[in-house]
């Protein structure tokens, strides 16, 4: 019974359970291969010591206390010297972008002037190897007397311990009437 039960099975051509097995294999060491290439790639941000994170997220809460501040060159101190800043607004895909501290400087005392109270309030900071997250609330008058309030985010992109990218996200609420 066993032997026509095996003819029937290799006459219809069905893999025996080692054919499969070795087959599953090769398929496995496929995945585990791939698996260990993609995480090399993907981790290809250095590793921050707990300290260093310590150290980014400090420099997180004094660039976000120099805005709060509308204290431009205090901002600007943070940021490399090629530093960009990509505006969540703007006639380009991604914002309008500035680079080079001047650029950069002078589109910070812009929003000041446009919004003379703005503030961003309660900053969360998440770090990640050479790359962060600052989340917050903006508020601010528009010289008009409307308000805004939205929550947005920045994306950065550190390079030797300074700023080098600042890439600005916010929601987009139509402004609150003055009154």
């Amino acid at each position: 019974m066993k032997s026509f039960l095996f003819q029937f099975v290799r006459q219809k051509n069905y893999p025996t359970f080692c054919e499969q097995f070795f087959k599953m294999k090769k398929l496995m060491l496929y995945f585990l291969i791939s698996s260990i290439i993609t995480g090399k790639l993907m981790s290809q941000t250095a590793i921050r010591s707990a300290e260093e994170n310590r150290s980014a997220i400090a420099l997180l809460d004094s660039f976000a206390n120099a805005f709060n501040a509308h204290d431009a060159e205090k901002i600007i101190s943070y940021m490399t010297d090629d530093c960009i800043f990509a505006a969540s607004a703007g006639p380009d895909v991604n914002g309008e972008k500035f680079v080079g501290k001047e650029a950069v400087k002078k589109a910070f005392e812009d929003i000041f002037k446009n919004y003379p109270d703005a503030k961003w309030i309660d900053p969360h900071h998440f770090i990640s190897g050479d790359r962060a997250v600052s989340e917050w609330t903006f508020v601010g008058t528009k010289a008009d007397g409307s308000k805004v309030e939205v929550t947005g985010c920045d994306l950065f992109t550190f390079r030797n311990g300074k700023i080098y990218i600042k890439n600005s996200y916010r929601k987009n609420r139509p402004p609150i009437p003055g009154s």
